[in-house]
């Protein structure tokens, strides 16, 4: 999801209502049953089934289909490119367009049981709003993000003197819509200074498959590529 000047979400169509008024839920047909990425099916068991769900930079809505096939989920997503509105609405998926820095805050609190922001707060204009706002809106938050601490991307600044390209932040530095990169450490103290509860934490080499790291600890920040954390209001 790439930072843009705000626009106001833009509701797109569902499944309808019957003859009694009724909103009839939307027929979910992709992506088609098989595995997804690692750290979203990391996300998807952190998630109690029927559960209320607002994913938030959902791109192609592959963790909403998921979560609607796997575990009934109440889901419904936001998103900012065209392209991932489009393919959300292709499948069926209930889809808002809308940019997270703007468009959460005329969400009511406690309206979803999860709110999910994943791969997507680096690409925030506000990422301390957005946390908060996350925790307002759901009573659990759920949110990923590239670590910019890992070793390879100390050692490439160090050696070659640029800003760093890898498999998760495949930018160039002029045309990435990464704009606040943080390390583990960074999210764990705004957190911190935030109040919000770390319930959980995980952490992911590139692929998304955990380590057995302290998120806490120093040597977390330096060997994970990624980090999945489970928040709630204190």
């Amino acid at each position: 999801m790439s930072p843009q000047p705000a626009r106001r979400p833009r509701a797109v169509p569902q499944g309808g209502e019957d003859a009694a008024g009724r909103t009839r839920p939307a027929l979910v047909t992709a992506p088609p049953p098989g595995d997804i990425r690692g750290d979203l099916r990391l996300i998807a068991e952190m998630v109690n089934p029927g559960a209320r769900v607002l994913d938030i930079g959902c791109g192609d809505g592959e963790l909403l289909a998921f979560l609607a096939r796997e575990k009934a989920v109440d889901g419904r997503g936001m998103e900012l490119s065209q392209s991932g509105v489009n393919a959300c609405v292709s499948h069926g998926l209930p889809v808002i367009q809308g940019d997270a820095d703007h468009d959460l805050a005329d969400y009511p609190s406690d309206a979803f049981d999860y709110a999910i922001l994943s791969q997507t707060l680096q690409a925030t204009r506000n990422p301390r709003l957005v946390i908060a706002n996350l925790v307002r809106i759901g009573r659990r938050a759920i949110v990923s993000f590239p670590n910019f601490g890992h070793w390879r991307i100390r050692l490439s600044l160090l050696f070659s003197g640029r800003m760093p390209v890898t498999h998760l932040l495949s930018h160039a530095w002029y045309d990435t819509p990464n704009i606040h990169l943080c390390t583990i450490k960074d999210f764990v103290a705004l957190c911190h200074e935030l109040g919000i509860v770390i319930e959980r934490s995980l952490t992911l080499d590139r692929a998304g498959q955990p380590f057995t790291l302290d998120p806490g600890g120093g040597l977390a920040n330096l060997l994970a590529e990624q980090a999945l954390f489970l928040l709630r209001k204190a």
